[in-house]
């Protein structure tokens, strides 16, 4: 059934792009969310923590090498809040250590932005993607939640979202919080965000 009353937390980095939208996402199932800024400890209490897409501290180095060292990723709450890295959040929490495998160049060797098919819950749903460093390779012992329909980016086994459910952590490379509002033309987003409420 998930919760009724749900408290987000949405990290921002410099070079974050996706927080409002994250945020408008969260709000939008009547979830109380606020921004947590990179450089402070966490020690607010949250239901889930996002790391939203974007290119935190550009990039540099490589996708998510920098934002690891953060102290909002030092201190998230492993095993207490679902933690959900979303493209750039995904790259950190590999970056981390905090799941498995890596995300590595397209294997086109281009930026991918586009709605695409994804296997979800028994069923098609379709998202958008927006990455250059999204093929994923690695997997250790994390569940395969999300998948794309079709080879998008050369990811192993066309995986697009894993989930430690030990730990309560998912990465995934999609962007459901761009799909959720029917103004945009795509709501299939909010039956991610669904899921994640039931698992919390």
């Amino acid at each position: 059934m998930g919760k009724s009353t749900v408290k987000a937390g949405i990290i921002t980095f410099l070079g974050t792009n996706c927080e409002t939208d994250t945020k408008r996402a969260c709000e939008s199932f009547g979830w109380q969310s606020e921004y947590i800024w990179h450089a402070d400890r966490i020690t607010r209490n949250y239901d889930i923590i996002f790391l939203p897409g974007g290119f935190a501290y550009g990039d540099h180095i490589s996708a998510g090498r920098i934002a690891k060292l953060s102290p909002a990723v030092k201190s998230l709450p492993i095993g207490k809040s679902l933690i959900v890295g979303i493209c750039n959040g995904f790259q950190i929490l590999t970056e981390a250590k905090l799941l498995s495998g890596a995300l590595t160049f397209n294997e086109n060797l281009k930026f991918i932005s586009k709605v695409v098919p994804l296997e979800f819950q028994g069923e098609i749903i379709n998202i958008p993607v927006a990455h250059h460093q999204g093929n994923y390779t690695g997997l250790g012992n994390e569940e395969v939640f999300l998948r794309y329909a079709g080879d998008v980016n050369g990811s192993d086994d066309r995986i697009a979202g894993i989930f430690d459910r030990s730990n309560k952590i998912i990465g995934m490379m999609p962007h459901p919080e761009r799909a959720v509002f029917k103004e945009l033309g795509l709501t299939d987003g909010r039956k991610v965000f669904e899921y994640f409420n039931e698992i919390l």
